[in-house]
């Protein structure tokens, strides 16, 4: 299965996933049982130092007991790549286009994500082949960007992370984004239910088309 088709697969029937950086192991469990309790299946673990490392093996055991994804967030270099895979996560995500990244991860069959901000690294994107990429600092570029991008690239998937909320996500998915990242809104299960009920909608308003 090529990268591409685990991304159509697996983000586009559920418009949300989960990024718990900076948490201990405990609270990343804690976070992630909330987010698959509100029907996300995707949970990203950022890796940006060493000591995250704990925390994403405390989600991957977490996952396989429910059949849930965990993928690597941070993912810069091909230490952090090594650790990511062995830590046994499904995919990897990036702030950033790194091709030799991409390289190594197509190599490794893991599905990656990259960063993308403006037209040429789509361009660059897609020579390798990639037709998901993350839109990042979403909140930054914010929907114009988005419908600007998907103008002249219609055949590319953006998933909206950095600074996302409840508040700004719909916004973005209108915009044309396939899905966003949250982080806050799975503190507790009584903000992870407003995540449930914002993802009814958009998962309904998908199975239209």
């Amino acid at each position: 299965m090529t990268t591409a088709e685990w991304f159509n697969r697996d983000f586009f029937r559920v418009p949300v996933i989960a990024v718990l950086r900076g948490l201990d192991p405990a609270t990343t469990v804690e976070y992630a049982q909330n987010a698959w309790a509100a029907g996300v299946e995707h949970v990203e673990v950022p890796i940006q130092t060493p000591d995250a490392i704990a925390s994403l093996k405390a989600a991957v055991q977490a996952a396989s007991q429910q059949g849930r994804k965990v993928g690597a967030g941070t993912v810069n270099t091909f230490e952090q790549l090594e650790a990511a895979a062995s830590a046994g996560i499904s995919f990897t995500v990036s702030p950033g286009l790194n091709p030799e990244i991409v390289a190594e991860s197509i190599r490794r069959r893991i599905p990656h994500l990259p960063g993308v901000a403006t037209a040429s690294e789509i361009l660059q994107a897609q020579r390798l082949g990639l037709t998901w990429l993350k839109a990042f600092p979403a909140s930054e570029l914010g929907p114009v960007w988005v419908r600007a991008m998907l103008s002249p690239f219609p055949d590319i998937n953006f998933v909206a992370t950095g600074g996302m909320t409840l508040d700004n996500a719909e916004e973005m998915l209108n915009a044309g984004a396939r899905a966003v990242g949250l982080s806050s809104a799975f503190a507790s299960p009584q903000s992870s239910q407003r995540v449930a009920s914002f993802m009814e909608t958009h998962t309904a308003s998908r199975d239209s088309f």
